[in-house]
C-alpha cells in the first residue's frame, strides 16, 4: 500500500453535482490530506469550483468529459452509451489502476451495471451487493441488499449473507457477526421461497457464520442482529423508510420544543444532549455504501447528499482501500465457500422449509 492513495471521483453524478462533489472533496481533504482524486467531468463546470475550494483544487486533477449519465438513464442506455461518461471513466480509472477506489452520486442502476461489466464480480459471486451500516439500540449493524439488486434468488441471499459478515467483522470490528434474513415473520413458514430456501442453507451448510434464522422490520431498530440479509427492493426502502423517520422525530422534535417559552428553555438547557442526537442520526454521517463482490472498491453516495454527506462517502472508500478491505474480502470468501463447503451446495435440491 503506498502512502498516497488516489480515488476516482464522478464529478457529475448526483442530485446536486458538480458543487456539492467538490464541497465534499474540500471537507475531505481535511480529514485525510494525503489522498489525491481523479476528479471526471467537464473541465469548464469544474474548475472554477476548484478555484473556489484550495485544498480540493491542489489535491484533484481533472479528467475532462462532456458526457455524463443522468438520474434517469436507464442501465442498459448507460451500458451503450456511456462509455465516455464521468461514471465510466471514473470505474475504468480503478481498473485500470490509477486509482485505487472510486466515488460515485450517481445513477445507482447504472453505477452498478458499468462497475459489474469493468470491474467483474468476485470468483463464487454472481452479484455484487450495496452494503452500508447505520444505527440501532445497541450499536451500528449492516444491511445488504440496499437497492442494486430488486429480485433476488436464494443463492443471492447466501452470497450476501457471507460478504455482509466479513463487512460487519472488518469495518465493524465484530468477532462473530449475527445473521438474520429479513421476513415478514419469523416463522420458519413464513416468506417466500427465496429467502425459506436460504434460510435452509444457511442452517445446514458447513459455513462457520452466526445464523440467527429470520427477523421482522422492527428488529432493524432493536439492533437484534449485526447482519440483515434482504434483497434490493426491500432493502433499499427498509433504508429510505428509517432516514424518513428519523428525519421525522427530527422535525416534531423541533416543533415541539420551539412551542412555548418553557419548552424552548428546556431546549436550551438539553441543547448539548439535542445536538448529540441529531449528529447521532445524521444520515449523512452513515453515507457511503460499497458495492461489494467487485474486483474493486466502488462506493455509492446517496444521489441527493450533500458536500458533509458526500465528504463520508469518501472518507468511507479511503477507509476501506487502507483496510485492504478488497483483499480481506477475497480471502474471507475463499475460506468461507471453497474450504468449509466439503460438496458445492445444490441451490435447487435444498428444502424451502428451513
Amino acid at each position: 500500500m503506498t502512502d498516497v492513495i488516489t480515488v476516482s471521483i464522478d464529478g457529475m453524478g448526483g442530485d446536486n453535482a458538480p458543487d456539492m462533489i467538490i464541497g465534499g472533496i474540500e471537507l475531505a481533504c481535511k480529514q485525510e490530506s494525503s489522498v489525491r482524486y481523479l476528479l471526471f467531468g467537464d473541465e469548464k463546470i469544474l474548475q472554477p469550483l476548484l478555484d473556489v475550494n484550495p485544498l480540493a483544487k491542489k489535491a484533484c486533477e481533472i479528467r475532462h468529459t462532456k458526457d455524463v449519465v443522468t438520474m434517469d438513464d436507464k442501465p442498459t442506455t448507460a451500458l451503450r452509451s456511456g462509455k465516455n461518461s464521468s461514471m465510466r471513466l471514473a470505474i475504468n480509472a480503478v481498473k485500470n489502476g490509477e486509482a485505487l477506489a472510486v466515488v460515485s452520486a450517481g445513477n445507482t442502476g447504472a453505477l452498478m451495471a458499468m462497475a459489474t461489466i469493468v470491474l467483474k464480480t468476485l470468483q463464487g459471486i454472481n452479484r455484487p451487493a450495496i452494503v452500508t451500516s447505520f444505527p440501532t439500540q445497541k450499536d451500528d449493524c449492516v444491511m445488504l441488499d440496499l437497492g442494486a439488486n430488486i429480485e433476488c434468488d436464494a443463492e443471492n441471499l447466501v452470497q450476501f449473507a457471507v460478504m455482509g459478515e466479513v463487512f460487519a467483522r472488518y469495518e465493524l470490528d465484530i468477532e462473530q457477526p449475527s445473521i438474520g434474513i429479513l421476513n415478514v415473520g419469523v416463522e420458519g413458514l413464513k416468506g417466500n421461497d427465496s429467502v425459506k430456501k436460504a434460510a435452509s442453507i444457511l442452517q445446514n451448510s458447513n459455513l462457520p457464520v452466526k445464523f440467527f434464522g429470520f427477523v421482522e422490520g422492527d428488529d432493524i431498530g432493536k439492533g437484534t442482529v449485526d447482519v440483515i440479509v434482504t434483497d434490493g427492493f426491500t432493502g433499499n426502502i427498509a433504508l429510505k423508510t428509517a432516514e424518513g423517520t428519523a428525519q421525522l422525530i427530527t422535525f416534531f422534535l423541533k416543533k415541539f420544543l420551539m412551542g412555548s417559552l418553557i419548552s424552548k428553555i428546556g431546549a436550551i438547557i438539553a441543547r448539548s444532549a439535542l445536538d448529540k442526537f441529531r449528529a447521532h442520526f445524521d444520515p449523512r454521517r452513515y453515507n457511503g455504501a460499497m458495492l461489494v463482490g467487485l474486483n474493486g472498491i466502488c462506493v455509492k453516495s446517496h444521489g441527493g447528499t450533500d458536500a458533509l454527506g458526500f465528504s463520508h462517502a469518501i472518507q468511507a472508500g479511503v477507509k476501506l482501500v487502507k483496510k485492504d478491505f478488497n483483499e480481506v474480502i477475497k480471502q474471507d470468501l475463499d475460506n468461507l465457500i471453497v474450504k468449509n463447503i466439503e460438496e458445492p451446495l445444490d441451490y435447487n435440491q435444498v428444502s424451502a422449509n428451513p
